[in-house]
């Protein structure tokens, strides 16, 4: 396993991480978490033996049940002081048992009041890093700061980090957070796949720009890259995506792209899926790949590829599969492409 730094943190994650969205036996809409305990416990024992420190989970993920279990599975593999916890505060997901509307909201109360929940749901003292779920429009961004920054000050939370903000609304934020003095926003959780580029317009060269450190949501675009989806069989065999397709994507476009992810895994002796996560591994914008799983043996299968790293040619096939558009105000927009 390799191992970087959080963007411009002093926060060392390794490339990539385990994501708990499947943690804890609930459904949201055709979405159905199927882990167990014992299940999660072996997965959290091989990600650790993998090199694995950084694990992912969202109080939306089964209004915290996701939580629970990893913070259980990380309790009995005695491993919380040499992991980082990444956990989020949902928008959505609150269910039929959330008559209090304002979990719909990033209001100081929701914020506070979840790392608090959160910190009894995973069983542990402190949140490595605490992101934003999802942007919320109506409540002010000076007041969410400040349920951030009151989070780290009380020893609480040590990092914050958003996930799928638009760009220009997360630029907003840390001019409020320079202005104010507030503790700062040290990532951004974002998809991007092979077929998925549309963070590339934006919000990578925000990050860029502006120090931030990137975790990387689902890289083989809800298992599409896995090739298990074919045109002859385009459920899978019984896949997720045959009911959860989420993130949606273009057939044509994943279909001519997975024939390139297989001539490539074909000539390296590796599974389709390892070639598109070392397409991700090979971008510097990258800090690290949340990867999930269903059972043990896949994501014993999946932690292999970080080994594998791509040649510049094996790469730049890759990028010329879906080259996002130029959009306007982009130079090649405005020139015509020339």
């Amino acid at each position: 396993m390799q191992y970087t730094q959080l963007g411009s943190s002093g926060l060392t994650v390794s490339r990539m991480a385990l994501g708990a969205m499947t943690f804890g036996q609930y459904s949201f809409s055709t979405f159905h978490a199927t882990v167990d305990q014992a299940g999660a416990d072996a997965m959290v024992g091989l990600a650790l033996d993998a090199g694995v420190n950084v694990f992912d989970t969202a109080e939306g993920y089964g209004q915290g049940r996701s939580e629970e279990v990893l913070g259980a599975a990380l309790r009995r593999a005695g491993a919380r002081d040499r992991t980082v916890i990444a956990t989020k505060v949902s928008t959505f997901d609150a269910g039929p048992q959330a008559v209090d509307p304002d979990r719909q909201r990033m209001s100081y109360r929701h914020v506070v009041g979840n790392a608090e929940a959160a910190l009894r749901r995973l069983g542990t003292d402190w949140i490595d890093l605490y992101q934003l779920h999802g942007p919320d429009f109506v409540t002010p961004w000076e007041e969410t700061l400040r349920a951030l920054d009151d989070l780290v000050s009380r020893g609480l939370v040590r990092y914050v980090g958003w996930s799928n903000l638009p760009a220009w609304y997360a630029a907003r934020a840390e001019g409020i957070q320079r202005r104010r003095g507030y503790a700062p926003f040290v990532s951004a959780q974002v998809y991007l796949s092979v077929i998925g580029r549309d963070a590339e317009h934006e919000i990578l060269p925000y990050c860029r720009a502006a120090g931030l450190g990137t975790l990387i949501w689902s890289p083989l675009a809800g298992g599409f890259l896995t090739g298990k989806y074919t045109r002859d069989d385009p459920a899978g065999g019984g896949g997720r995506r045959a009911e959860f397709n989420v993130p949606p994507i273009d057939l044509d476009l994943g279909h001519q792209a997975v024939d390139v992810l297989r001539e490539i895994a074909k000539r390296r002796e590796v599974p389709v899926a390892h070639v598109a996560y070392a397409w991700l591994f090979a971008r510097p914008e990258v800090s690290s790949v949340i990867v999930g799983a269903s059972r043990p043996e896949q994501l014993a299968g999946n932690l292999a590829a970080a080994d594998l790293s791509l040649t510049g040619e094996e790469v730049a096939a890759l990028n010329s599969i879906d080259p996002p558009a130029p959009l306007y105000p982009h130079p090649l927009w405005l020139t015509g492409g020339e």
